[in-house]
């Protein structure tokens, strides 16, 4: 499985190239599309794109806890970007509340698997076992998923180790995600990369 073995004991470099090894074999899910961007690259408005463009009946999976007036404000912003016909479903941890629900016929757009992983980072969760929980929610899910998430990777290497550690899980994450996709794209100002699979 995608997230088996992603935070084994070991060599970094070895493990990291026995993961990538495993996860190009994996079968793909013909339902999961994977947008990966910077922080303000156009990453959720391509998303949104894509749910409106499906022409599907809409629900959202907001991440983020609203803990001051700039996470209040940004969140605002992304309400009235998305409009009135969605389903939200505001859920900090719990992939499999977040997703069980949904129906064959639906779109989810998961906005964002960073959010959600500084979430369980922050309250000192077992990031294998959460990592877990949600592959297998997104495998159970009877939806089309839409999953957002940032590309961390690109900077220098963070100062604290807090930091540092967010880095390394947010790009195992987003290849244990990437390898279950069938369409990856990165955004980069506004404008998308195909990485794996097509466009719709």
């Amino acid at each position: 499985m995608a997230g088996s073995g992603l935070f084994q004991a070991g060599s970094a470099d070895t493990q990291t190239s026995a993961t990538i090894t495993e996860l190009r074999v994996e079968d793909v899910s013909a339902a999961v599309t994977f947008i990966l961007g910077g922080a303000a690259s156009g990453k959720s408005a391509f998303a949104e794109s894509l749910c409106f463009s499906s022409g599907k009946p809409k629900a959202y999976w907001a991440t983020s806890q609203i803990f001051d007036d700039e996470m209040r404000e940004k969140v605002a912003k992304h309400l009235a970007q998305r409009g009135a016909d969605w389903t939200t479903h505001e859920e900090p941890f719990d992939a499999a509340k977040a997703l069980g629900d949904l129906v064959e016929g639906q779109i989810c757009l998961i906005d964002c698997a960073t959010m959600w992983l500084s979430n369980h980072l922050l309250a000192d969760h077992d990031l294998e076992a959460e990592t877990e929980t949600l592959l297998q929610a997104i495998d159970a899910c009877r939806a089309e998923i839409v999953i957002v998430s940032n590309e961390t990777g690109l900077g220098i290497v963070p100062e604290n180790a807090l930091a540092r550690r967010f880095r390394e899980a947010q790009g195992r994450l987003n290849i244990a995600i990437a390898a279950r996709a069938r369409t990856v794209v990165q955004v980069t100002a506004g404008l998308p990369l195909v990485l794996k699979g097509s466009l719709p």
